[in-house]
């Protein structure tokens, strides 16, 4: 005899809205036969199953087993309910809004085998239609306005469906049912092209054609994507990237590469198993991979560098573009290879563009046409930037945007609602909620109103998706970054309460949060720039100097914050100029070090005097007058000094172009472990300011450094040779420097992090000579080691204040 039947009520939180989760659920009720209903909500997905108990436990054990493969279930809660008489079916309810969300948003999601499938199929209704996408893949964050994730809550909302879609729609065993942007070519977005002036000159297919054949004759496009525009240019012609670079003004840094398969992937770049599996998996980022040295890519597409970033389509329109452009290779210059570059669609240092009418008033001076479509992005989304590390096989993050976010970083804790805004350079902000913590997309350089209004934009959405109003927001110590206006700005709309978080203990607390490491960590910060306290520790002092190559103490349990060492500090002649031009921090070292800069009485010939002569005679009265001549302890500052002085760069147009030069300039046949070092060794720090000498930093003497690098010079060791021999030096000081204080405070946890450490030398070798010297390297695991990651370290750092102090003055 049946026993009576049961009723339970599951929540589901988590990445479940926008993944397939409810037709998942239904199918699995189905198969189970089981009565009850599904619907999103802003708490997660709640389903309530009757039946007999014993299929209940089977759906209780299916339910996480079995769950898609976008999903992600963080939490499953059930309780039992009172059953319904004579309940009958299964159905699919109408969500609910209402405040207090707490799911999280799907990324989105490359183009899926079967839809690519479809795409390219001329039998199917979806033959090259753009916009193709199913319950596995497609828009989900960039045409989200809010949650539940239904379509009237999406950028698809004004796309009423076609009665094959309709159909598509409702239908439980449809890979389309309830995919929120489910179109076709009769009821969806379309394309079409339009001049500088705004007048359409192609639609659907034939925009395509038109397209293709532009790009084929050497034609800048501005494309409309996924997260905005990007601009394309065909990869292969010298002609085309130079004009681009011109336009664009960005004269040297590597450009993106877009291929159709991973095939013609492998005609560029030696792209390793663990490389291809992120270039076709769902998120499909741009993925460094080392170039071949008889690749047909322009040289002008990453001229300082061995690797070149590349991706494979992620939406059909990408698709569609090179089956039409590929098939005019074909017919016109058989043999070529289908490789366009695909940058960011902006001009240098502004937000990527959104809409139709932004990208053609601020990129008219850049493309040559425009492929529009009518599909709104609502939140503009870069691509994300990645690398396999050959030696670990780790995977090190440069850029996270889209395909990641807005995925969770999970911290030790929960904790109270915390905003980070993040520093000036590469830009993020990140808000928390619980043990969650959301770090945005990758938002810019905050320098210019653009990226301000841009920062606004996605902390308000942020508040509005996660309905999470912030107790606390910590900026950077630096007082006129726009970051910190924005923190002002809150203050006076809000009055929330705000604190100040000094930029390399932020990188501090961003690695040790990824880790979920709780307690005390020594941390190597090592980076270009970062406004100090000139003093040990977090207190505020009136002796002001630029960070950059860090020991610190963090104890992420009692907040206790120290300076144990740094690199011996440095002049930056001109200020800002020295870091454009890295001659003037290698004529400040020869300063420091009482070498002549000059050609004189047969000291050498510097490698800057033939273009910058006049002003290297110049600099000694700067330099000893201290006129607009800031300290630093900057790692990323001597990576330039010794660019300059090898002669490998004297004035960069991007940041860290003379470090990524002096990088790719080693002789990497020399092992790490084997390279003669420079001595570099832990000395007692001098600071007159300071009464209280055992309060005074340790200093990481890289003067003797330098000398030793000076008399190879002299002696005419071959540059490679003297750059490997630089890294190793570094490498071997800091380690050593960590052995000596994890000695002395009794620590094996080190933190490394700072955009020092996206040289991949340091990004393996450095966490190896550690490990080799009994310590611990912590590492970041989910987003990139330089400023990225501030955000994140200012909100945990915030998370934890309030929840030591209860509150934080203003």
């Amino acid at each position: 005899m049946a026993s009576a039947d049961v009723r339970r009520r599951f929540i589901v939180t988590g990445q479940v809205q926008g993944v397939g989760f409810r037709p998942f659920v239904f199918r699995l009720a189905e198969d189970l036969d089981l009565a009850g209903h599904v619907r999103n909500t802003p708490e997660g997905v709640v389903i309530e199953v009757q039946g007999q108990p014993r299929q209940l436990e089977q759906f209780a054990k299916r339910l996480e087993a079995e769950q898609p493969p976008l999903a992600r279930i963080l939490r499953v809660s059930a309780h039992g309910v009172e059953p319904e008489a004579g309940a009958r079916g299964f159905a699919i309810s109408r969500s609910t809004g209402g405040a207090g969300h707490d799911v999280l948003i799907s990324p989105d999601v490359a183009v899926c085998p079967e839809c690519r499938a479809e795409t390219l199929d001329k039998t199917n209704r979806r033959f090259l239609y753009p916009f193709t996408n199913c319950t596995n893949c497609g828009p989900r964050y960039t045409i989200t306005r809010s949650v539940p994730y239904d379509r009237p809550n999406t950028s698809m909302g004004c796309f009423p469906m076609c009665p094959d879609c309709q159909r598509e729609y409702e239908n439980p065993r449809d890979r389309r049912f309830h995919a929120q942007p489910n179109a076709c070519p009769v009821c969806g977005p379309q394309v079409w092209l339009s001049d500088r002036s705004g007048t359409v000159v192609a639609r659907r297919d034939e925009a395509m054609r038109t397209l293709a054949a532009i790009l084929m004759q050497g034609g800048i496009a501005a494309v409309k994507g996924l997260g905005g525009f990007h601009l394309v240019c065909d990869a292969t012609s010298q002609a085309a990237v130079r004009e681009l670079r011109r336009r664009k003004k960005r004269p040297h840094k590597p450009l993106a590469v877009m291929t159709p398969d991973v095939d013609a992937a492998r005609l560029l770049a030696e792209v390793t198993p663990a490389e291809e599996a992120w270039l076709e998996g769902s998120v499909r980022p741009i993925v460094l991979c080392r170039k071949r040295q008889e690749s047909p890519l322009a040289q002008a597409v990453a001229p300082d560098v061995d690797h070149v970033g590349l991706m494979l389509p992620y939406t059909p329109l990408h698709l569609v573009l090179f089956q039409r452009y590929a098939r005019l290779l074909r017919q016109e210059r058989p043999g070529a290879i289908p490789a366009l570059v695909m940058t960011s669609g902006n001009v240098s240092d502004e937000p990527i563009c959104l809409g139709n009418r932004e990208a053609l008033s601020r990129l008219k001076e850049v493309a040559d046409i425009f492929m529009c479509h009518n599909r709104d992005i609502l939140i503009r989304t870069d691509d994300s930037v990645l690398r396999v590390l050959p030696e670990t096989g780790e995977t090190q993050y440069l850029r996270r945007a889209r395909g990641f976010v807005p995925q969770p970083v999970f911290l030790a804790l929960k904790g109270p609602c915390v905003m980070g805004v993040g520093p000036e350079l590469k830009c993020t902000l990140t808000l928390t909620k619980g043990d969650q913590a959301f770090v945005s997309q990758h938002l810019g350089d905050m320098q210019n109103i653009e990226t301000l209004g841009f920062h606004h934009e996605i902390a308000e959405h942020f508040q509005d998706i996660l309905q999470a109003e912030p107790e606390l927001v910590v900026r950077d110590l630096h007082p006129n970054y726009l970051t910190t206006s924005v923190a002002q700005e809150m203050v006076r709309k809000t009055g929330v309460a705000t604190a100040a978080l000094q930029h390399h203990f932020a990188h501090a607390h961003a690695v040790l949060a990824e880790n979920r490491h709780m307690g005390p960590a020594l941390c190597l910060a090592l980076d270009g720039t970062g406004f100090g306290t000139g003093q040990p520790n977090l207190g505020h002092s009136t002796s002001w100097s630029i960070w950059g190559g860090e020991c610190l103490l963090v104890d992420t349990d009692t907040l206790h914050h120290e300076r144990l060492a740094h690199f011996a500090e440095f002049s930056l002649p001109g200020g800002e100029a020295a870091v454009h031009e890295p001659w003037r921090l290698a004529q400040a070292m020869l300063w420091e070090l009482d070498i002549e800069h000059s050609a004189q009485n047969g000291a050498p010939a510097w490698p800057w005097l033939p273009e910058f002569e006049q002003a290297s005679a110049f600099l000694p009265q700067i330099l000893r007058k201290s006129l607009n001549c800031p300290l630093t302890s900057s790692c990323g500052r001597l990576f330039d000094a010794a660019s300059s002085m090898l002669g490998l760069c004297q004035r960069v147009t991007y940041e860290g172009q003379a470090a990524i030069v002096l990088e790719r300039a080693q002789d990497l046949s020399i092992p790490l472990a084997e390279a003669a070092v420079y001595p570099c060794p832990l000395v007692k720090g001098t600071d007159p300011d300071r009464l209280e000498t055992h309060l005074v930093p340790r200093e990481l003497d890289t003067y003797t450094l330098f000398r030793a690098l000076l008399k190879d010079m002299s002696a005419g060791t071959p540059v490679p040779v003297m750059a490997r021999r630089f890294h190793a030096s570094l490498i071997k000081g800091l380690a050593d420097m960590a052995q000596a204080f994890g000695k002395k405070h009794g620590i094996a946890h080190v933190a490394l992090s700072g955009g020092v450490m996206q040289n991949m030398t340091f990004a393996q070798g450095l966490p190896k000579a550690l490990a080799e010297r009994g310590l611990i390297p912590l590492t970041h695991k989910q987003l990139p080691p330089n400023d990225g990651c501030i955000s994140l370290g200012q909100a945990a750092y915030g998370q934890r204040l309030l929840t030591l102090r209860g509150s934080c003055p203003i």
